[in-house]
């Protein structure tokens, strides 16, 4: 049953990203909300400049949705081990490709969407970043647990040998 847990809350995220990349989340609705509000925060900005800017709200949408879901991921392959193992980030950033892919061509079928493999490699680096990060934290984590991390005993003697 924990085996089970530990995906749930990757399926809810996986159905979340699903539904952004319906009609409803298109480029021409999300200007809808985020066009007025740039124009507010930004009242003497360009069309250009906004319509770049909402471009980069969406991309950093993809990133953010992606990144979570690598780090949903990860955990829920990890189960109940501790650490970081190169088979569990390899497996965590193919499952996350193979969704981000599937997710591109899902958006080919919507009229007011195009599939981009731009945006599904955009996706998977996403997710593999989230995994270095977890990674660097499992690092950190290991050093400071066993002594051996930044101003310990270990590492000052290591860095002044004498």
């Amino acid at each position: 049953m924990a085996r089970v847990r530990r995906w749930i809350p990757v399926a809810l995220w996986a159905i979340l990203i699903s539904t952004f990349s319906t009609d409803r989340f298109s480029s021409d609705n999300t200007s809808r909300f985020i066009v007025p509000a740039l124009r507010w925060l930004f009242p003497h900005a360009s069309m250009d400049t906004i319509e770049l800017l909402h471009h980069l709200i969406r991309k950093g949408a993809h990133v953010f949705e992606y990144f979570f879901f690598g780090t949903l991921l990860f955990r829920a392959i990890r189960g109940s081990g501790r650490g970081w193992t190169i088979r569990w980030a390899a497996s965590t950033i193919a499952l996350a490709a193979v969704y981000a892919a599937g997710d591109e061509f899902h958006q080919s079928f919507v009229p007011s969407r195009g599939a981009s493999p731009w945006d599904a490699l955009l996706d998977t680096a996403a997710a593999a970043t989230a995994v270095l990060v977890l990674w660097l934290l499992a690092k950190w984590s290991h050093a400071r647990i066993s002594g051996s991390g930044p101003g310990s005993g270990a590492a000052r003697v290591m860095a002044n040998p004498e």
